[in-house]
């Protein structure tokens, strides 16, 4: 796969291996399209696309997982147009200040969803942009371009798409603003193939095999690893729109087949929660990533399904698979080893003894960042550097240690650490000593300014009853030192997430501020 121009070339390429014919991709109007039906939708779509934006231009696009968003992400990439993926659970603020950031004019979107998923109010905040419904879009698709379509574009559609380079934007994902603005994160043909050709280098993907997606386009595990990588590998794939809908997808899972899962810790530990003892008996692969697996989710599936859930790492601008463990490889407590092709520098911090801050280069590596405001001017590139390293390299941000064999143990962000009585100390540690205390509630630790102590840790937790008293004694347990136990216990209904599933860390920190 390194020798794929495009991501467009790379779907191609695919076709002609497995076939025209071969059915792929299976949404929730229970249509399976193949690949020749996939071409050919992606083609009108991407004509219909040249209409609204020029060459290399950002088109924004707010839609869910259905086969339809895989079309116009293919289409738009056949006709140099780049697919802006808005994130269209953030809000309004959000959606706004990244379409600011990437120097989008233009939302394409459907009528039907924001219906459904009732985001009224988000369009109605997008008033500045030029929205655009694909239900009348489909509608400007005339005689003239239905010709070109059957005569040119299907049965020669490398000719009749617009040549572009393996440097060229795919893809703009935008970080998930879990610490502040969301950023435009410019992802090219080469980040994303390479990318897709590391995971298969550790990982075996067969035509044989089923993915069930539900996490969003707009996030990049959700794109790289549920999207494109089993459509380019020959493998089918079940799009559902939501991974919300706990009770439902365990049931879909066993309907359909499923062979591969992705999803992250929050995600796995609901499925498992309503799922029947063999509603799961299909699947090979369960691979968690996006945020730490928690001990008892893996124990949880281990126990009841008989499944070893394989946990990874990446971040948005590596496209985003950074290390990952495998059926043959695997450490528990690890996110693997780093994926081949892949070069990493840890850089020490002041404070945390073990292991240091994790800077990665390679050939998934962004091409840089699109920001808005002082940092950055809106549609401006920003290469990739780190202070550390110099240019061409990532600062992740996390703070990991690498064990003789090579295996990456996540100690935490370098934001998510507080300085308590002088010392370092990892608001995941916070985290797993309230998992340990109470493992059937969820758990989010923050802090805010102290005056004796100079931060204070506060776990917000769903536990109906939990004492620092159980706290202390889970510490003790797992061998963690008391500074980490939080030292106030702040009782919601649930924790916020974002549409990636990740906790929402910026309101938790307003939430937290606001306890001061």
């Amino acid at each position: 796969m390194s020798s794929y121009q495009t991501v467009f070339s790379a779907f191609l390429e695919a076709m002609a291996t497995h076939g025209r014919k071969t059915r792929l991709v299976e949404d929730k109007n229970q249509i399976e399209y193949s690949y020749a039906e996939l071409l050919k939708a992606a083609m009108a779509l991407g004509r219909l696309g040249c209409r609204l934006a020029k060459k290399g231009e950002m088109l924004g696009v707010l839609l869910p997982n259905v086969a339809t968003t895989v079309n116009l992400f293919l289409g738009l990439n056949a006709f140099g147009r780049i697919p802006a993926m808005l994130n269209y659970t953030a809000g309004a603020e959000a959606v706004n200040g990244a379409c600011i950031a990437a120097g989008v004019r233009c939302i394409l979107t459907s009528r039907a969803f924001i219906e459904q998923a009732e985001l009224g109010n988000l369009i109605a905040g997008l008033g500045q942009y030029r929205i655009v419904y694909l239900e009348d879009l489909r509608g400007q698709f005339g005689w003239k371009d239905k010709l070109w379509l059957i005569l040119w574009a299907i049965r020669f559609p490398s000719l009749a798409a617009v040549r572009m380079e393996e440097e060229d934007p795919a893809a703009i994902l935008f970080t998930s603003g879990s610490e502040g603005k969301p950023k435009g994160v410019v992802l090219s043909h080469r980040a994303l193939l390479a990318n897709i050709a590391q995971i298969r280098a550790v990982i075996d993907i067969a035509a044989s095999d089923k993915f069930f997606n539900a996490l969003p386009m707009f996030h990049a595990f959700g794109l790289t690893a549920g999207t494109l990588l089993p459509i380019l590998s020959g493998a089918r794939l079940y799009l559902y729109p939501s991974p919300l809908h706990y009770k439902i997808i365990p049931e879909m899972i066993h309907k359909h087949r499923c062979t591969v899962l992705f999803g992250t810790s929050t995600f796995l530990a609901n499925y498992a929660r309503f799922a029947g003892d063999d509603d799961f008996s299909s699947l090979r692969y369960v691979i968690a990533g996006a945020e730490k697996l928690g001990d008892e989710v893996r124990k949880t599936w281990m126990e009841r399904f008989g499944i070893p859930i394989l946990e990874g790492y990446g971040v948005t601008e590596t496209a985003p698979v950074i290390a990952v463990n495998t059926p043959r490889d695997s450490r528990a407590g690890s996110v693997g080893k780093i994926l081949p092709g892949m070069e990493a520098h840890i850089e020490p911090v002041s404070g945390i003894e073990c292991g240091g801050r994790l800077h990665v280069r390679g050939p998934n590596l962004m091409s840089g960042y699109l920001r808005a405001g002082r940092i950055g001017q809106p549609g401006v590139l920003q290469p990739p550097g780190s202070e550390a390293c110099g240019s061409g390299w990532h600062d992740t941000g996390d703070v990991v240690d690498i064990d003789v064999d090579g295996f990456l143990f996540i100690k935490g962000r370098v934001k998510r650490f507080a300085k308590v009585a002088g010392e370092m100390v990892s608001l995941e540690i916070a985290e797993k000593i309230a998992a340990q205390a109470d493992p059937t509630a969820t758990h989010a630790a923050s802090y805010i300014a102290d005056e004796q102590r100079g931060e204070c840790i506060l776990l917000f937790t769903t536990a109906h009853e939990l004492k620092r008293e159980a706290l202390l004694d889970a510490a003790r347990k797992l061998g963690a030192p008391e500074i980490a136990v939080p030292r106030k216990i702040i009782r919601i209904e649930e924790i916020p997430l974002l549409g990636s599933g990740k906790t929402d860390y910026v309101t938790l920190h307003k939430m937290a501020e606001a306890t001061a």
